[in-house]
């Protein structure tokens, strides 16, 4: 049978992911660490004698006005039908709390599906967040514990292209926004252990 067929008959395909450390030569592919394991030299600030010193370890980049949002998560299955990408800005999760979380991420992709091969699951331990480079095929992180906060930088655009997702696919499509059905699309669904 081959996958469309598949896909019109019910199946579902588990694809099952390993999650691994959220280290930043991992996530080189997807976006950039921001904490303090970055690979960026910290710069003193003249002012302070030392006493605070900054990092740049990421470039945020938005066409629209951005918005600082808190997005207050619990657990939930760690299983991902959805992924998406922005085409106008390069989304940022902060964590706060140092509450753990995971991310599901594709790198860029020049097709209108992530490549299903190259998806990873990674656990930032609470410590640090990061920047995904722009259309970068993401999922909504995870929480591991409930009552998890994250500092969620985004476009004001995906808010406008979220709200227009089509009413029988729920895919979402805008100037910023491109969010596709996984399952739907290719009968494959994506699953991890959240622990």
């Amino acid at each position: 049978m081959t996958s469309e067929s598949a896909r019109l008959a019910g199946e579902v395909t588990v694809i099952q992911l390993t999650v691994e450390a959220a280290t930043p030569e991992a996530l080189a592919p997807f976006g950039a660490v921001i904490g303090r394991q970055a690979p960026v030299t910290p710069v003193s600030v003249d002012f302070y004698k030392g006493a605070v010193k900054m990092s740049y370890p990421a470039r945020f980049v938005c066409d629209h006005p951005v918005e600082v949002t808190l997005a207050q998560m619990d657990r939930r299955a760690g299983e991902v039908r959805y992924m998406e990408r922005h085409f106008q800005h390069t989304q940022s999760f902060l964590p706060l709390a140092g509450k753990p979380f995971v991310a599901v991420m594709a790198p860029p992709s020049d097709g209108d599906l992530p490549d299903l091969s190259q998806v990873r699951a990674f656990r930032f331990d609470g410590t640090a967040g990061f920047a995904m480079h722009l259309g970068t095929w993401h999922e909504f992180p995870f929480a591991v514990e409930d009552g998890t906060d994250l500092v969620v930088l985004l476009s004001s655009q995906t808010g406008y292209d979220l709200k227009a997702k089509d009413a029988v696919t729920e895919e979402a499509h805008g100037p910023d926004l491109d969010k596709k059905d996984i399952v739907a699309r290719t009968g494959n669904v994506f699953r991890f252990e959240l622990s």
